[in-house]
């Protein structure tokens, strides 16, 4: 896809060892996994209340 292959993603993963060191490694996962299920939940929630909005939109001014 983007001409990783896998001795590309051993040296990534050899790096994050060396930086973040293996006992904190699946606490930065857990928080990477929090933090993309509330971008999910709020680009949820964005695209609910969406239609609401231009639908209001949509109706304009009455005229009398």
């Amino acid at each position: 896809m983007f001409g990783v292959g896998w001795q590309e993603i051993l040296l990534i993963v050899l790096i994050v060892l060396l930086l973040f060191g293996a006992k904190r490694i699946p606490e930065v996962m857990r928080s990477i996994g929090r933090g993309v299920r509330e971008l999910k939940q709020g680009m949820k929630d964005i695209d609910t209340n969406e239609p609401e909005k231009n639908h209001k939109e949509d109706e304009g001014p009455k005229a009398d």
